[in-house]
């Protein structure tokens, strides 16, 4: 008798298995090294800023700057005229010449910025000045002149009562300068933080002598 193999058949039941593989983590890794870049990136330009702070306290310990000089030196009266207009009136007229001087004591140049200059009478303004901006090197001295030009600007009132009687009875009249004077340290090519010097100067000018015959001048604070 012939023996014949038996096949064992493994029946299914039509039942399919899916098999999906776990996504991959590429993503995460790029998201984690993009991080890490950032914070390298932020770590580094914080030590830079750090050490450019650094140098630039060591350079202006060593330099030890200080505030500008800035001095109303002179002034000169070319023309001045009070005239009444109506009865409770007047009209004054000015043209004076001022010269500042400014004087850099520091071992490194002040770079100066645009100033302006006001003329009161009793806390009326009557004109203005300007000095444009310059340059000025370490341990010199500069003067730097301004014309104030006023043109027939009237008070009323009291006001005109009063310069009306200091310019007739006292051949005194009694004006006001004030203005902001701008100015910055250049470094090695580095601009410090500007400073500004507040001028005030009273000055007493004679109507008939066309003269000045007093002024007071000085620096009524320093702001950064």
């Amino acid at each position: 008798m012939t023996s014949r193999p038996i096949t064992a058949t493994a029946a299914t039941n039509g039942n399919h298995h899916h098999y999906y593989p776990p996504a991959s983590s590429s993503s995460s890794s790029s998201s984690a090294s993009l991080r890490g870049c950032c914070c390298c990136l932020f770590l580094l330009f914080s030590f830079l800023a750090l050490l450019v702070l650094a140098v630039i306290l060591v350079i202006v310990l060593a330099v030890k700057p200080k505030k500008p000089e800035f001095v109303l030196q002179q002034v000169g009266v070319q023309y001045m005229g009070i005239s009444p207009t109506t009865a409770s009136s007047a009209a004054v007229s000015l043209n004076i010449r001022m010269l500042f001087t400014a004087a850099n004591d520091n071992k490194v140049g002040i770079k100066y910025g645009e100033s302006r200059f006001t003329v009161m009478y009793r806390g009326i303004p009557l004109g203005r000045g300007t000095v444009p901006g310059f340059y000025q090197p370490a341990h010199s001295v500069r003067r730097i002149g301004t014309t104030i030009v006023v043109d027939r600007v009237s008070l009323l009132q009291a006001d005109a009562a009063d310069l009306l009687r200091d310019a007739s009875l006292n051949d005194r009249v009694d004006l006001r300068v004030v203005g902001d004077v701008g100015a910055k340290i250049r470094i090695l090519g580095f601009t410090s933080p500007g400073v500004q010097v507040s001028v005030d100067c009273t000055i007493g000018i004679s109507p008939r002598r066309q003269s000045v015959i007093y002024k007071q001048c000085g620096f009524d604070g320093l702001s950064v």
